[in-house]
C-alpha cells in the first residue's frame, strides 16, 4: 500500500494543474451544501430559542367568528389569577393618510392588553409600542410608512376612524419582509374599533386570545385537555410547543429544497470530474501497460488512480467545505425577507463533516465508471498503441456502477424530501434531463457530421469537424452548461408566465380593480361615483354569508374529517346563470329554486365537492343567519380560479337568498394607474368601509413578492452556475491537450495563426451555441410543463432574456477557448512540441 500511495502521488505530479480545476468544481456544490447544512442547523437552533417570540404568548385561541355567550365564557374562564391575557381582531381594510391622500388595503390587528408576552414590538420611537393604546393612536409598520412618507405626528384612517400616528412599526411577532409585502399592519386599539365602522355583515374578521400563564404551567398538557371544548365552540388553538414544530417543519422543507438545488450543483462538478477522469485515464493508458508489463497487477493499477480520484474529492471537498462556512455567513442577510426570525450563526462541525465525506463519496462514485477502463489495459496494449487509442471491450462491470450512482442519487433525494413520490420524481426528471441532454449533443455531433461539405471555407469545414471528431468534448459541455442554463431559464420561464397571468387580466375585456364591503345602504352611491368618473360596472356580485348545519345528515357532534368546514365561514352567491369561466360537470345546473319547502339546489365547485366527500344529490343544511336552509348538491362546476373575476366554491339558485343579509362586490376597470389611484381615494373618502384592490397593486406587491423569493433561489443556483462555469473552463482548458498536436501539425503544414484562432474561435462559439440552446430548449419543455400540470395557466414567455444568456454563454465559452489556445499560438512549434508533447 506503501507504494501504491506513492505511485498515485508521483503519477499526479504532472497533472495536477489540470485536475485543480476540477476539484474546484466539486468545490462550488460542497460550499453550497455546508452552508445550507450549516444554516438547517442554524435555523433549528434560533427557532427553539426564538418560537416564543413567534406566537408572543403561551397559548393562542383564534376563531373567525365573534365567540357566543358560551365560548366567550369558557375563553373567560382560562384567565385564571396570575394569568394574563390579550384580545385581538384581525382583518383585512383600506388605509387613508388624509396628509398625502394616498390609500392602501391593510391588515389592521385592533389590539387590548399587553401582548406581547414574548418578544416585542419594535417602534419608532421606542416608547410608541406601549403609548399608542391608551393615547388612542396607530402604529404603522416600516415599509407602508415609507411607501407614503408616513411619519409620527401624521394621521391614518381606518373605516370612520381617524388616528393619530404614534410611531412605525419595525418588527412584531411572526411579521417578516413577505408579510410587509403582502399586508403591511397597521395597529390600533380594540377599544376605538367600535367607531371604525368596520364590523359589518360579511365583515371578515378574526378574533384571537393570548394567554401567558404563570411559571411552571404545562400548557401544551392544559391545551390538550381542553382541546374537546375549543373543537365545540370552534376555537383553534396554538402553543409555542406545536408553533415551533410548524415553524421548524417548514424550515425543514426550505433546507430540504436548498439541498436539491446544491446537490444539482455537486452533481454537475462529479459530471465534470468523470468525463476528465476518462479522457486521464485513456491519456494514461500507456503508462498503464508500461506498468502491466513491470509486474503491476490490475487491482494495483486500479487502485493508484483510484486514490487519486479520492485525493481530488476529499481536497475538493476541504476546500468547499472552508467556502461554505463563509457562505453561511451570508445566507441570513439573503433570507432575511422570508425568515419571521433573526438567525446568528455558528460553525457546525457536522454539516463540515457532512459536506466532506459526501465530496469524497460522489468523487469515488462518479470516478468508478471511467476507472474500469484500467481493467481492460493489458501488457499488450504497449505493442498495439500505434494503432489503438484504448481498450475496445466494455467491461460488464459498467452496469453495477450505473446502478450503484442511480442508487446514490435516489438515496440523497430522499434523505432530503423523506418522500418516495417527490423522491422518484426528482430522480426520473434529473435522470431525463442527463438523458436528453446527451441525446440532444450526440445528435447534433450527428447532424454537424453530415452537413459538413468540402466547398466551405476550411476554418470553418475544420471547426465543425472538431465537434464530432475523436476526444472532442461536445457532449460534457451541452450535458454541464445545459443543466445550469436550464436550471436558471426555467426560474425565468416560471415567472414570467405567473405575472404574465396578471399582466391579461389588465387586457380590455378584464376588469381589473375590485370593491367590495359594499352594503345596501352604500350600493347606490358607489355606483354614482364610479358613473360620475366614468367607470364601467362590468359585474355586481351579491355574497351572503352562512355556515353548515349537517352536511349528509352530520352535524359538527359528529362530524370526523368534516370538522373543520363546520368551523368556516361561508361565503356564497346566487345567481340564475353559469359565468364564462364555469363548466358543469356532473349534475344538473338549476338557476331558479322551486317551490317553497323543497330543497334548494346548489352548485359545488367540483375539488372542493372532493374534499368534502359530496356528490349530486347528497343532502345539505345551511344556516343563514339563524334560519335553516334546507339544500342537496344538484350540480358540480369546474371554475378556472386564474380570471380576473368573481368566483364561488357554492353558488345559490335566485330566489332564496335575495332577502338575507348581505354585500356586494363590484367590478371595474379603469383606463390607467392615475385614473385608478383618483378612483380608490374617491371611494375610501366617501364611504371608508369599502374596500378597493387594483390590478396595478397586486401586480406590484406579486412582482415584489416573486423578486424576493427568485432572489433566494438565484442565489442558490449561482451555485450551479459556477459550477457549471468551472466544468467550462475545465472541459474546455482539458480539451487543449487533445487539440496541441492537430494544432502543431496544422501550423508545421503552413497554417497561419490567425487561420488555427479562426478554427478554435468557430469550435468553441458553436460549442459554446449549442450547451446554451440545449439548456434553453430543456428549461421550456419543463416550463411548459408546470404551467400546464402544475400552475394550469397558459404558456406565455418573453424570449428576449434567454437570447441574451444564449449570447453571452456562446461569447464566454469561446472567450475562455482562446484563452486556452493563446499559449500555442504565441510561441514556436517547436517550443510548443518539447513542453506540451
Amino acid at each position: 500500500m506503501n507504494w501504491i500511495l506513492r505511485m498515485a502521488y508521483r503519477d499526479s505530479r504532472r497533472n495536477r494543474s489540470r485536475l485543480l480545476l476540477f476539484m474546484g468544481s466539486i468545490s462550488a456544490g460542497i460550499a453550497a451544501l455546508v452552508a445550507i447544512y450549516s444554516f438547517g442547523y442554524d435555523l433549528r437552533r434560533n427557532v427553539d430559542e426564538q418560537a416564543a417570540s413567534l406566537i408572543g404568548a403561551d397559548l393562542t385561541l383564534s376563531s373567525n367568528r365573534v365567540p357566543g355567550p358560551r365560548a366567550a365564557a369558557f375563553i373567560d374562564s382560562l384567565a385564571t389569577p396570575g394569568t394574563a391575557r390579550s384580545d385581538e381582531e384581525n382583518f383585512g381594510s383600506m388605509a387613508l393618510f388624509p396628509r398625502t391622500g394616498s390609500t392602501r388595503l391593510v391588515q389592521v390587528r385592533a389590539l387590548a392588553g399587553a401582548y406581547p408576552y414574548y418578544g416585542s414590538l419594535e417602534t419608532t420611537p421606542v416608547g410608541a409600542a406601549t403609548a399608542f393604546q391608551p393615547a388612542h393612536a396607530a402604529l404603522v409598520e416600516k415599509s407602508l410608512a415609507l411607501q407614503f412618507n408616513v411619519r409620527p405626528g401624521d394621521s391614518v384612517q381606518i373605516g370612520n376612524h381617524t388616528f393619530p400616528v404614534a410611531g412605525t412599526l419595525e418588527s412584531y411577532p411572526g411579521g417578516n419582509g413577505l408579510t410587509a409585502t403582502m399586508a403591511p399592519v397597521v395597529y390600533i386599539p380594540l377599544s376605538d374599533m367600535a367607531s371604525t365602522g368596520l364590523n359589518q355583515v360579511g365583515s371578515r374578521a378574526r378574533y384571537s386570545y393570548y394567554f401567558h400563564f404563570k411559571p411552571g404551567t404545562d400548557v401544551d398538557k392544559l391545551a390538550s385537555d381542553l382541546e374537546p371544548e375549543f373543537e365545540r365552540d370552534s376555537l383553534r388553538y396554538e402553543t409555542v410547543a406545536m408553533r415551533k414544530e410548524s415553524t421548524g417543519r417548514v424550515f425543514t422543507d426550505l433546507t430540504r429544497f436548498m439541498s436539491l438545488v446544491g446537490f444539482l450543483a455537486l452533481l454537475l462538478g462529479c459530471i465534470g470530474v468523470a468525463s476528465a477522469i476518462q479522457i486521464y485515464i485513456r491519456e494514461k493508458t500507456a503508462t498503464i501497460a508500461v506498468m502491466r508489463c513491470l509486474g503491476v497487477t490490475v487491482r494495483k493499477a486500479f487502485l493508484i488512480y483510484l486514490l487519486q480520484v479520492a485525493g481530488i474529492g476529499l481536497i475538493g471537498a476541504l476546500i468547499g467545505a472552508v467556502v461554505g462556512v463563509g457562505v453561511q455567513q451570508l445566507l441570513p442577510r439573503v433570507m432575511k425577507d422570508v425568515l419571521p426570525i433573526t438567525i446568528t450563526t455558528a460553525v457546525s462541525w457536522a454539516a463540515i463533516g457532512q459536506g466532506i465525506a459526501l465530496g469524497l463519496i460522489m468523487a469515488l462514485v462518479f470516478g468508478l465508471l471511467p476507472l474500469l477502463s484500467i481493467r481492460r489495459i493489458t501488457p499488450l496494449y504497449t505493442l498495439r498503441s500505434s494503432y489503438e487509442h484504448g481498450p475496445r471491450t466494455k467491461d460488464p462491470w459498467r452496469w453495477p456502477v450505473y446502478v450503484l450512482v442511480l442508487a446514490f442519487i435516489a438515496g440523497f433525494t430522499w434523505l432530503q424530501l423523506r418522500q418516495k413520490a417527490p423522491t422518484f420524481f426528482f430522480t426520473f426528471g434529473l435522470l431525463l434531463a442527463y438523458f436528453l441532454l446527451s441525446l440532444v449533443g450526440r445528435f447534433l455531433m450527428a447532424i454537424l457530421r453530415r452537413i459538413t461539405r468540402t466547398s466551405w471555407s476550411f476554418p470553418v469545414r475544420q471547426g465543425f469537424a472538431n465537434l464530432y471528431r475523436p476526444n472532442n468534448q461536445t457532449l460534457i459541455l451541452v450535458v454541464s452548461i445545459g443543466l445550469s442554463t436550464a436550471l436558471v431559464c426555467t426560474l425565468l420561464f416560471i415567472q414570467q408566465i405567473i405575472v404574465h397571468q396578471l399582466v391579461l387580466s389588465s387586457s380590455k375585456s378584464q376588469a381589473n380593480m375590485i370593491v367590495f364591503d359594499i352594503q345596501a345602504r352604500q350600493e347606490k352611491g358607489v355606483d354614482s361615483l364610479l358613473h360620475a368618473r366614468g367607470l364601467p360596472i362590468i359585474e355586481k356580485v351579491p355574497i351572503v354569508t352562512l355556515r353548515y348545519t349537517s352536511i349528509k345528515g352530520k352535524t359538527s357532534a359528529d362530524s370526523g374529517r368534516l370538522w373543520h368546514a363546520f368551523n368556516e365561514e361561508l361565503r356564497v352567491t346566487y345567481r340564475d346563470h353559469l359565468t364564462n369561466t364555469e363548466t358543469i360537470t356532473d349534475g344538473k345546473w338549476t338557476g331558479q329554486a322551486g317551490s317553497p319547502g323543497t330543497p334548494v339546489p346548489v352548485s359545488l365547485e367540483e375539488r372542493y365537492a372532493q374534499n368534502l366527500g359530496l356528490k349530486p344529490g347528497d343532502s345539505l343544511v345551511f344556516n343563514v343567519q339563524g334560519i335553516p336552509v334546507e339544500a342537496t348538491v344538484g350540480s358540480l362546476r369546474k371554475v378556472e380560479w386564474n380570471r380576473m373575476q368573481t368566483n364561488f366554491r357554492i353558488v345559490f339558485p335566485t330566489g332564496v337568498l335575495e332577502q338575507a343579509p348581505q354585500f356586494r362586490v363590484l367590478l371595474t376597470r379603469t383606463p390607467s394607474t392615475e385614473a385608478a389611484a383618483g378612483a380608490r381615494q374617491a371611494i375610501v373618502r366617501a364611504f371608508p368601509t369599502v374596500s378597493v384592490i387594483d390590478l396595478g397593486l397586486i401586480l406590484s406587491v406579486l412582482d415584489s413578492l416573486l423578486d424576493k423569493i427568485n432572489y433566494v433561489i438565484r442565489f442558490m443556483a449561482a451555485f450551479s452556475m459556477v459550477t457549471g462555469l468551472i466544468v467550462l473552463i475545465a472541459s474546455v482548458r482539458n480539451s487543449k491537450y487533445q487539440r496541441i498536436q492537430e494544432s502543431v501539425l496544422l501550423r508545421t503544414l503552413g497554417a497561419g495563426r490567425r487561420t488555427v484562432f479562426s478554427i478554435n474561435a468557430l469550435e468553441y462559439i458553436f460549442l459554446g451555441f449549442l450547451s446554451g440552446l440545449t439548456g434553453i430548449l430543456i428549461a421550456l419543455v419543463a416550463s411548459w410543463c408546470q404551467a400546464r400540470f402544475l400552475f394550469k395557466l397558459p404558456f406565455a414567455i418573453s424570449y428576449g432574456p434567454p437570447l441574451v444568456l444564449l449570447v453571452l454563454v456562446s461569447l464566454l465559452t469561446m472567450t475562455v477557448g482562446l484563452l486556452n489556445s493563446r499559449g500555442i499560438l504565441n510561441r514556436s512549434t517547436l517550443e510548443v512540441l518539447r513542453n506540451e508533447v
